[in-house]
């Protein structure tokens, strides 16, 4: 069954998606990262190849070397190719999501954000999927 985590009250999320990318590349693992459009994907992929102390080599789903690049930025749900970690940044929740090994919502700090978040969560939990929740600012959830 695919393990479900939340990062709650993250002030920056391209920079906490970089965390957890190199991290997951550390590992050897593979990741699927879903933005919620193609220009915020796309500004994931610059901001990666800009920001990152390591390298984290990525591209679209449909670029040519997808298959051999650890991780895939995209928007479009139904074409990943990898199936070790899930890093969504969408509402609502994939429909992909139980293929993967991993799944990782990441919810910023405004109001908006959580709401979607608390109607994803509620989503897994009434499923069944245990979740584990990390929260950026040190509150105990």
């Amino acid at each position: 069954m695919t393990r479900v985590e939340f990062f709650f009250n993250v002030e920056d999320k391209l920079k906490k998606l970089v965390e957890l990318s190199e991290k997951g590349v550390e590992k050897n693992l593979r990741l699927t990262i879903l933005m919620h459009d193609e220009t915020a994907a796309q500004a994931a992929q610059q901001y990666f190849w800009q920001q990152s102390a390591a390298f984290l080599p990525n591209c679209g789903t449909t670029d040519v070397l997808a298959k051999q690049t650890p991780i895939i930025i995209d928007c479009q749900a139904d074409a990943s190719i990898h199936d070790d970690v899930l890093i969504s940044l969408q509402h609502p929740q994939p429909t992909i999501f139980s293929r993967f090994k991993r799944l990782i919502e990441i919810v910023g700090t405004d109001e908006a954000d959580k709401v979607l978040a608390r109607s994803r969560y509620k989503f897994y939990r009434d499923r069944g999927y245990e979740i584990r929740s990390y929260d950026a600012l040190g509150k105990a959830l």
